[in-house]
């Protein structure tokens, strides 16, 4: 019984330890808005070259995600951790020094390079090193810790800000970047890489240290009946065993982007103003409702992930998600003044950002690292992130562009449009995956062909 829960109070840590990546993660996604108003007062840039330092991030994302598989793959999930902080302390630290638009553009590549290689690595190296019963929650730490580092960078560009010190803005990151680091030194590879590169033995210490004597066994056997001889490659990741993974996996990478999350977070005081709340002060308090919201429904939906489970909670947020932008899709009909639907256009983006949060903004990690075999997983989140970040870069490039043309009212009727394709998906193909093995889960995928 000791022995148990000290194995459980070390997952809980090595959990909270590597879900720091989520900081990481959510601060570069937050700072930037801040320090944007002061970065051209010391590096002169134009609005095109603005534009190009904002999207850099997601550039590199996408090289980040690509190269996670990979080395992810060949060396190793905790290896790519560390790779992954080093990357993100190199980038901020070139912030710290740039002088130059060039120098700018170079830094921002590297953090988001970092960044795509943490949002694989994260999810891969907790969902291979939990037990199945207690995955859900754990995987679901990178997300509640991502929705703080949004928050933490709200907060930290609001200090800064009388003082208009952007480079101290960016350097608060590099203590989390480095308690990723240094703690990332002394923990295990997971039991998983282990036996699928033949290394059995470090695999059977390891698990001593994390599972019960009674399923150390089990848990090997049911991984090397999961395995081949060969690792996996791009290739089959469109075999017939498993294209039908892949789709599901992707189509919800995909799909989490298109319900506007991302637009909404960066864009939500401008959406703000233009609905009708005209102080500045009223629309970044709404802002920063929105932040602190999404941090705290995050920590509710962690709580029910292994209780209530996967598909009820993506089912319950997507259905809320598509309400919630009808509704803002239908203010304009309402003929109220316009304080009265700014003010209606913020309920309606709290309840959008409540029920993202409670069901895709959680639920969205986990499905697609439970999805793939263990051979080949590195390579399908990698897959599976470079579509979400592809996603994520049109529509931060075409938002404002859309929402001109199209009227915001008929936007978010084209985001809830696509949100319904994302509840199609869920509803129809996806299984239940709460307390079940990563071995389990594979067999239950190649048991429902499409």
């Amino acid at each position: 019984m000791i022995n148990h829960i000290k194995s459980n109070a070390f997952m809980f840590w090595i959990s909270c330890l590597v879900s720091i990546g989520g900081v990481l993660y959510g601060y570069d996604i937050g700072v930037i808005s801040g320090a944007l108003l002061f970065i051209k007062d010391t590096i002169p840039m134009t609005d095109t070259q603005i534009g190009v330092i904002v999207g850099a991030v997601l550039g590199g994302g996408l090289v980040g995600t690509l190269l996670a598989g990979p080395i992810g793959d060949g060396l190793g999930r905790r290896p790519l951790i560390i790779l992954s902080s080093i990357v993100f302390i190199a980038g901020v630290t070139l912030i710290l020094f740039a002088h130059s638009f060039i120098a700018m553009l170079l830094a921002r590549l590297l953090l988001g390079i970092g960044v795509g290689v943490v949002a694989v690595a994260v999810p891969l190296y907790v969902s291979e090193i939990v037990s199945a019963k207690d995955r859900g929650k754990y995987v679901t730490f990178f997300q509640l810790l991502l929705t703080f580092g949004i928050v933490m960078a709200y907060f930290v560009d609001l200090i800064f800000t009388p003082s208009g010190n952007w480079r101290a803005m960016f350097a608060v990151v590099l203590a989390p970047a480095f308690i990723l680091l240094i703690g990332m030194l002394f923990l295990p590879e997971t039991p998983r890489w282990l036996i699928a590169n033949n290394q059995t033995q470090r695999a059977y210490q390891i698990l001593r240290r994390i599972r019960s004597a009674a399923e150390i066994e089990s848990e090997v056997q049911a991984i090397q009946a999961s395995l081949h001889e060969t690792q996996g490659t791009w290739r089959e990741l469109f075999s017939p065993a498993c294209w039908m993974t892949t789709f599901i996996a992707v189509a919800i990478a995909i799909f989490n982007q298109l319900t506007g999350i991302n637009s909404f977070l960066q864009y939500a005081p401008l959406i703000l103003k233009n609905a009708g709340l005209g102080s500045d002060v009223v629309t970044m308090i709404g802002s920063a409702g929105i932040g602190i919201l999404n941090f705290l429904c995050t920590i509710v939906a962690i709580l029910f992930i292994d209780t209530l489970g996967r598909r009820p909670l993506l089912l319950i947020g997507v259905t809320g998600v598509i309400i919630a932008e009808c509704y803002l899709g239908a203010i304009p009909t309402f003929g109220v003044d316009a304080v009265t639907s700014g003010i209606l256009s913020m309920i309606g983006l709290f309840a959008f950002i409540i029920f993202f949060a409670i069901g895709p903004g959680v639920v969205v990690w986990l499905a697609i690292s439970e999805s793939f075999p263990t051979r080949i997983r590195g390579k399908g989140i990698a897959l599976c992130l470079f579509f979400n970040s592809l996603a994520s870069t049109l529509l931060a490039t075409f938002f404002l562009p859309l929402s001109h043309t199209l009227g915001m009212s008929q936007t978010y009727w084209l985001f809830a449009f696509f949100t319904l394709g994302y509840f199609l998906v869920a509803f129809f193909l996806l299984p239940e995956t709460k307390t079940k093995t990563l071995e389990e889960i594979q067999l239950r995928f190649k048991s429902k062909p499409l």
